[in-house]
């Protein structure tokens, strides 16, 4: 396991939960770590010298000494294979397989869903709330179930699944889906939010479902 010898840089938007479940792990592992705000409204991220960082035009991006290595989900990895030993993710067959089913709910449901419908209430996203909403609501209820078994969503302790999962699930009423329903899931924010290191998300206004 190595030791950050220097101040990673983290690309990002403060109100996105892609970059903050990376300063989330950054944070955790108390690794030194700069953020540089990257202006998406007025389109930095589409500029020559970001788009030379990550060609999709996308943040997060994080810079390791002169490793340059973009999409939040992949970050996560090699901070936890980098830094975080095997706490973060297992290396067993199982354990890995599951903690990757759960960055693939990250990068599919949990995004077309909350994050979605987050995204078209606070930064007018071309979505369908409603149908982001419904999706949001239908995977809560997978949540709940999955929450029964054990206190986190791959195991008995806390990895990248439940880091990658956090902030949108967390941002979700601001996207006009409530939380009031999923106590398990409640349980499990804050679960998230006692570990030490933990560094909360700049909030916005909850919005009330119409």
């Amino acid at each position: 396991m190595a030791t950050a010898t220097r101040a990673l840089k983290l690309h990002r938007f403060a109100k996105s939960g892609h970059c903050h479940r990376v300063e989330l792990m950054l944070s955790i592992l108390r690794l030194p770590y700069e953020l540089i705000d990257v202006d998406l409204r007025a389109g930095a991220q589409k500029q020559p010298a970001f788009i030379a960082l990550n060609c999709f035009g996308q943040v997060p991006v994080l810079e390791d000494g002169d490793l340059v290595l973009a999409d939040s989900n992949a970050i996560l990895v090699y901070l936890a294979e980098s830094y975080g030993g095997s706490r973060w993710r297992p290396a067993s067959p199982v354990a890995a397989a599951e903690i990757q089913r759960w960055l693939s709910v990250a990068a599919g449901p949990l995004a077309f869903g909350p994050a979605a419908a987050r995204a078209a209430v606070l930064f007018g996203a071309p979505h369908d709330v409603n149908v982001a909403r419904s999706r949001a609501q239908n995977l809560f209820t997978v949540f709940e179930s999955e929450l029964a078994k054990r206190p986190f969503l791959a195991g008995e302790t806390a990895t990248i699944a439940d880091l990658a999962n956090y902030s949108y699930v967390a941002h979700a009423p601001e996207g006009g889906v409530s939380l009031a329903r999923y106590p398990r899931i409640r349980a499990w924010l804050a679960s998230i939010e006692a570990l030490e290191g933990f560094v909360p998300m700049p909030a916005s206004p909850v919005t009330e479902a119409s």
